[in-house]
């Protein structure tokens, strides 16, 4: 990490470390996103890429992992590990924890049924360890809001009784006063609390009124807050029901405390590995944030960064451009004017770099390519050091001899305005000679400068390539597009044309000039001219190629729908042909029918022999055609030549439309046949061997519209119980007829009476199957499931 982190702060890694963060649900989370780093084994670069695939993937199809925010327990456990007691917020925050890691492990075996494709996601989950039994026990005690529930044990519900019915009885001998004719003894109607004991505020003359004891008095000393006489007993006895219940209180939280031990340890370790998918998950958030795609890996380093967007810049205003170094070339010269966007390049393609080794996903477009560096090394922006008294060129220059001390043939070097700062003929020599030695390292290096003389170094030098920024001379202003291939070009004559200078004065700097500058100029302007006839060309061929594809769909389409056309109507006259042939065979089967009931009748059966009727009902069933679906169905016509006759088989008599089953083997291939009542000897031309169809088991998902005017839904938030338990009596009557399998009750958390109340309702209801708390992505304790019968 050494090597790249000198690096973080000149390319921004921090920040984009900072925003990945802000998607992770807990303070843990954000605390191991922060200490996100790159790496430099290609394996593992792969698995923390794909990590991020998987994220993505699930957000995209079930709207990422149930991970509801979650608090750092650690603290908790270390106190049970010392023996002491946990209070009730701690037990619900440990068990939140524990219903995250069930309700993960959940999520993961549906989405492996379901074969979602996931890549290193389902390894890590089958690690996870659920805690049913100790999750249960503590929201047996505590609800998800850490107060101690009335049925923790019997003596507590007993004792909570007594507080409410002393209170009440307490508070209807204080109404007793404050609404009767004492009230003219009182500076408010009111009842209020002191030192956790029920008094009333009485004016200063009369103190002596009620008896009793004083607990306190206004600022002024007008109003005494006194406890009547006549309530002193219920209030003492309050206090004793009070103390009883925090000391049963006390016990049954150490009780539960308890049973944490034995899963101390593995619950710090599955707390881990929750923080550890908050961290995949929150990557995933990020990507889809800066419309990130995951990269190919090149361990040669051929990068090839396809439209890269720098991922702190607002997609809407930054340009996009084509970053590729590494295969036919290790050095890239950038030229062009100030403000052009040089640096930004030059920050976007070390920032990428050191954010696909740490596994994010990259803001390029698909096919891009990133490298695996052993060190990404920068000198950017003017650090120049009062402190120190060094100037630009010195602070630099200091820079530069650090980074070249560390580099190696795996190193990619950043260098902003190489050789700057100093008298220009000596800073491009030794922006030359520094290049050729960090050449002699192998590195990989871009480098932005203004030096004409690095124009001709990268024209000449091998592996080493000129680039340069556009700038559009009709507006007089860069473009921001990278030109790969193009060096720089001053465009100092035709910006100053523009502005309106005389014709004669440009034509005067011109002959100033060298002729070996203007003929360098002359150049690159004619590659400009060039590449912009390829990239006009380049956009034509890609309009046609539109127009044959899109003229190849219609054509297909067309063909498509002859086809179409063609076999409805081959069916429709197949189905007129059956239905006359239909007709002539039910005509036939009454008359067949009525012969046979004659002689039944007459009792003749040698009138009229059987093969006689199987020949005849054989010959008409034979004059219909068979669909042409079936016919081409090549499979069950296998199925049906694989398939041998055996006694006991079920078949479909196809003669007489009837199932029946071999009873025994006659001679050839005649098969005796029962029937109902009756038992013929048939051919086994005629008989097709069926089996009991299995219903197959499928997995249903239904979504429910407003088509049937009732939501699958209703929301009772704010409400009071009454009127909430009202509205869901009649809400799941209309669901009922409705036909809905499930709805969601939404009553919020609040002081939880509501939730009681909805539940306590459910549990009564002889059409509610279950009910349940919704997941932690969908609203946790503030809604709940209904399953009807």
């Amino acid at each position: 990490m050494k090597t790249f982190q000198a690096s973080f702060k000149k390319l921004e890694f921090e920040k984009v470390i900072q925003q990945l963060s802000e998607h992770t649900v807990s303070s843990l989370g954000r605390e191991r996103s922060r200490q996100l780093h790159p790496i430099t084994d290609s394996k593992e670069i792969a698995e923390k890429l794909e990590e991020t695939e998987d994220a993505v993937l699930l957000l995209r199809l079930k709207g990422g992992m149930p991970l509801a925010a979650y608090e750092d327990i650690r603290p908790h456990l270390n106190r049970v590990r010392i023996q002491g007691t946990l209070n009730g917020v701690e037990l619900a925050q440990i068990g939140r924890i524990l219903k995250t890691i069930r309700e993960i492990k959940t999520f993961f075996s549906k989405a492996q049924e379901e074969a979602v494709p996931l890549k290193q996601l389902y390894e890590k989950v089958n690690g996870l360890d659920t805690f049913a039994k100790l999750e249960r026990t503590i929201f047996s005690v505590v609800d998800e809001g850490g107060y101690v529930l009335d049925d923790a044990s019997s003596k507590l519900k007993g004792l909570r009784q007594g507080i409410k019915q002393t209170e009440s009885r307490t508070r209807q001998k204080l109404e007793s006063i404050v609404r009767g004719p004492q009230a003219r003894f009182l500076t408010d109607a009111i009842i209020t609390m002191r030192n956790d004991r029920y008094v009333i505020p009485v004016k200063q003359e009369n103190r002596n009124t009620f008896g009793g004891v004083v607990h306190d008095q206004s600022s002024t000393g007008q109003t005494l807050f006194i406890e009547p006489q006549s309530v002193v007993d219920l209030n003492n006895q309050l206090r004793q029901y009070q103390v009883a219940e925090k000391n049963e209180i006390d016990r049954i939280l150490k009780e539960v405390t308890e049973e944490i031990e034995p899963y101390r340890e593995a619950i710090s370790a599955q707390l881990n590995s929750l923080v550890e998918l908050d961290v995949i998950q929150a990557k995933g958030r990020y990507a889809q944030a800066i419309k990130a795609v995951k990269p190919d890996v090149s361990e040669e380093n051929q990068v090839a960064l396809l439209k890269a967007r720098h991922p702190l810049l607002n997609e809407g205003e930054v340009v996009a451009n084509d970053i590729i170094i590494g295969e036919d070339y290790k050095t890239m010269i950038v030229t062009g004017p100030n403000t052009g966007g040089k640096t930004v390049v030059l920050k976007t393609l070390g920032l990428l770099q050191l954010m696909g080794q740490s596994g994010l996903f990259l803001p390029v477009e698909e096919d891009s390519t990133m490298g695996i560096f052993s060190s990404v090394l920068a000198d950017i922006g003017d650090e120049q050091s009062i402190e120190q008294s060094l100037s630009t060129f010195s602070s630099h220059l200091t820079n530069i001899v650090s980074i070249l001390e560390q580099i190696d043939e795996k190193s990619l070097v950043l260098l902003d305005e190489l050789g700057a700062g100093t008298d220009p003929q000596e800073g491009a020599a030794l922006a030359i000679a520094l290049l050729d030695a960090i050449a002699q390292r192998g590195s990989y290096v871009m480098i932005t400068s203004h030096y004409p003389e690095l124009k001709a170094y990268g024209y000449n030098r091998p592996e080493t390539i000129n680039a340069s920024m556009e700038f559009d001379v009709d507006t007089l202003s860069p473009t921001y597009r990278l030109l790969i291939g193009i060096p720089g070009r001053s465009n100092a004559f035709e910006i100053a044309k523009r502005l309106g200078l005389d014709d004669m004065v440009i034509a005067s700097a011109r002959q100033l000039m060298s002729g070996e500058s203007q003929s360098v100029d002359q150049m690159i302007q004619d590659l400009e001219t060039r590449r912009n006839e390829a990239e006009q060309q380049a956009d034509k061929a890609k309009d046609d190629l539109k127009q044959a594809q899109a003229l190849h769909r219609e054509l297909k389409k067309a063909f498509e729908d002859y086809q179409n056309e063609k076999e409805r109507l081959k069916k429709k006259a197949e189905k007129e042909a059956n239905a006359i042939v239909d007709k002539a065979r039910e005509e036939s089967e009454r008359i067949i029918k009525e012969l046979r009931q004659r002689q039944l009748d007459s009792g003749q059966q040698g009138n009229l022999k059987e093969h006689e009727l199987i020949d005849a009902k054989s010959r008409l069933s034979g004059l219909r055609k068979e669909e042409e679906t079936l016919k081409k169905n090549k499979v069950l016509q296998k199925q049906k030549q694989k398939k041998t006759l055996k006694v006991g088989d079920a078949v479909s008599v196809q003669s007489f439309g009837q199932k029946g089953t071999i009873v025994e083997k006659a001679d050839g291939k005649q098969w005796v046949v029962q029937m109902g009542m009756l038992k013929m000897k048939l051919p086994e031309a005629d008989l097709i061997q069926i089996e009991e169809e299995k219903e197959a088991d499928r997995r249903v998902s239904v979504k429910r519209t407003s088509s049937s005017g009732v939501s699958t839904e209703i929301d009772v938030r704010g409400e009071r119980v009454e009127e909430a338990v009202n509205r869901v009596d009649q809400y799941i009557d209309q669901a009922l007829l409705a036909n809905y399998p499930k709805v969601t009750v939404i009553h919020g958390m609040g002081t939880g009476a509501v939730r009681k109340g909805v539940h306590q309702y459910l549990k009564k209801h002889s059409q509610v199957k279950t009910y349940e708390d919704a997941p932690a992505n969908q609203g946790g304790i503030g809604a709940t499931i209904v399953t009807f019968k």
